[in-house]
Parts: structure tokens; sequence; C-alpha cells
């Protein structure tokens, strides 16, 4: 059920969470499916209800960095700086977990991801929950596990209807696109995966730039190679090399969708046409937007022009790979 984020309402939300339901919530990121951190057996809901697979962790959302100690058994000098630079807000730090994180949250690793969300709503909704004695949401992005994400109430709703308690309603998310992740849990920081925040702003904190994921990294949400998946078939394709599938459809074109930013819609093409922004922050916060409705046309396929080069179209480039990924 979605319901305006008033303050009852959000109170509602609390209570919810700290009898055991799941409640959805808006971040500046994605929209989160929410439970008690501290909630085994809610937990167990959380991942049933997503349909996610148990060694895949979660993340879980705590009210201000003053709650590490108590999720994290060691936070190096360099988190602290990230934290200290960009929290709240769309950042998640991997770090050794204390001994007293439920074990269903890091799908069996020694490493637990936290972040402290910027928006308003979910920090009113963790206030309320702390006062109710638990300190930690547990919330990955409201949809059924390796989907597209959501950014707003009634995307949530299309996903799992009145199988959750409440849809806390935010409007669309500000940033679109997920947290970026940077892990501690060994020697050196790694991006497990790019978001909003690049490595160029992770570095000027750090004072050198954090390493990309490679073999063995550790298990974060978003990394595997599918996911953020429309159900139709997708294909990301250069600007030259769509130009070129567009001009050998000939008139016979209605069964293609296309999300382009550069390319033009030819007078004579029939099928979907969604035209993205050419900026890369507008860009992101419309893209799961656009691919569920591109997703609801039902093509036969949908066509998706590469995004440019550059640091601030990484996390889109990571984001459109893993949707259009095929085994």
């Amino acid at each position: 059920m979605i319901v305006p984020a008033t303050a009852e309402n959000i109170a509602r939300a609390a209570s919810a969470l700290a009898a055991g339901e799941l409640v959805a919530f808006p971040t500046e990121t994605v929209y989160g499916l929410g439970a008690n951190a501290r909630d085994a057996a809610a937990i167990a809901l959380l991942f049933t209800t997503k349909g996610r697979p148990a060694e895949h962790p979660v993340i879980v959302h705590l009210a201000d960095a003053d709650a590490l100690p108590r999720w994290a058994k060691t936070v190096p000098a360099g988190a602290k700086a990230l934290a200290k630079a960009f929290w709240p807000g769309p950042l998640t730090m991997i770090l050794p977990r204390a001994d007293s994180v439920p074990d269903a949250l890091t799908g069996g690793q020694a490493s637990v991801g936290l972040r402290v969300p910027a928006q308003p709503i979910a920090h009113a909704l963790l206030a309320e929950l702390a006062a109710l004695g638990c300190d930690g949401i547990a919330a990955p992005s409201a949809n059924r596990f390796g989907r597209i994400s959501a950014t707003t109430a009634r995307h949530v709703a299309e996903e799992f209807g009145d199988t959750i308690a409440l849809i806390l309603d935010g409007g669309p998310s500000r940033h679109g696109i997920e947290s970026t992740i940077v892990d501690f849990s060994s020697d050196n920081p790694v991006v497990l995966r790019p978001g909003s925040i690049t490595s160029g702003e992770l570095a000027r904190v750090l004072g050198t730039p954090p390493r990309s994921a490679g073999p063995g990294a550790t298990r974060a949400p978003g990394t595997l190679a599918s996911h953020y998946a429309p159900r139709t078939p997708s294909k990301l394709l250069p600007r030259s090399e769509l130009l070129s599938a567009l001009a050998g459809l000939g008139g016979s074109n209605a069964h293609i969708s296309v999300l382009a930013h550069s390319v033009a819609q030819p007078p004579e093409f029939e099928g979907a046409w969604f035209d993205a922004p050419g900026e890369s922050a507008r860009y992101a916060q419309q893209l799961y937007a656009n691919l569920r409705a591109l997703d609801a046309r039902e093509a036969d396929e949908i066509w998706i022009e590469a995004p440019p080069d550059g640091p601030d179209w990484v996390a889109i480039g990571d984001r459109l790979r893993r949707a259009t990924h095929r085994d």
C-alpha cells in the first residue's frame, strides 16, 4: 500500500519494521525494501520476498556515522575520511563486521556493507526506528532480484503489490542509481560498484585512487554479470552500430524499442523511441524509469545507445552492461 510520507505514516512504518514486517522507503539513490537489520526472521522474509540468493549480502542503512562501532569491528582511517566527506549520501562502505552482525546480512562473509542515506524520509524513518530500540535497516533495492531497480513508489507497487506492509512515497529518487560501494575489508580500498560518487572524488579524499574490483573481490550488491535487467532481451550498441542497425530494419521496425541520447528518431521508425538526456546526472535519474517503460512495451528487443566515455558516465555504463548481459 502506497502512503504519503507524513510523520504519522513514517511512525507507522517504523512500528511495522520493529514488528518484523517489510517496508519500502525512498532513498536518494533508489527505493529500498527494508527490514529490521537485527531481526533474523525479518531478514529471512526480506530475502524470500525479493527472491534474493542467501549468499548475496545486503546493505545496512544507519542513522549516522556514530552507529559504525556497533556494526563494524574496525573502521580504517580512509573509511572515516570518506564517511566525513560523503555521509549522509550515496556511499556504501564494506567493513569488517562486528561479532553481533547477523550472518544473514553478509552472505557468509566476514564483512558488512553500511551506509547513511541522505534522503530526509529515510533519515526520519531511521530515527523513529532507533527510538523503538532498532539501530539499522537492511535494505536492498525494492525490486525482484536481478530486475530493474525502483525509483518511484509506483515501481515498488508494480513489483510487490500488497505483499509488503507499507510503501512510503517520497517522489522520484534524486540520483536514480545505486550507491558507490567501496570495500575496506582488506588493506587497500577497492571500488566494487561505481555510483554517483566517482573514483576521482574518492581519490581526492583518500589521497590515492582506489583500486578497481578484480577476481576474488568481496561479494557486494549489484555486481553480478546480469543485473538491473528488463525482461525484454536488450542490446547495448555504440552509436555507429545503432545507426547501422536502424538503417537495416527497413519497414519492419515496430517490434523494436530504442533508448538513445544522441541519435535522432528516424522518421520511418514505428517502434517505441525514448530520448534520454545527454547530461549524465539527468540520464542516471531517469534510467530505471526509462528501462521500465521500455520493458512494458513488450517489444521483441530493446536497443540502447551506449553512453559516452568519461568519469561521470562510468556508473551508467556499468548498469547498462549488466542490464543487457546475456549468458
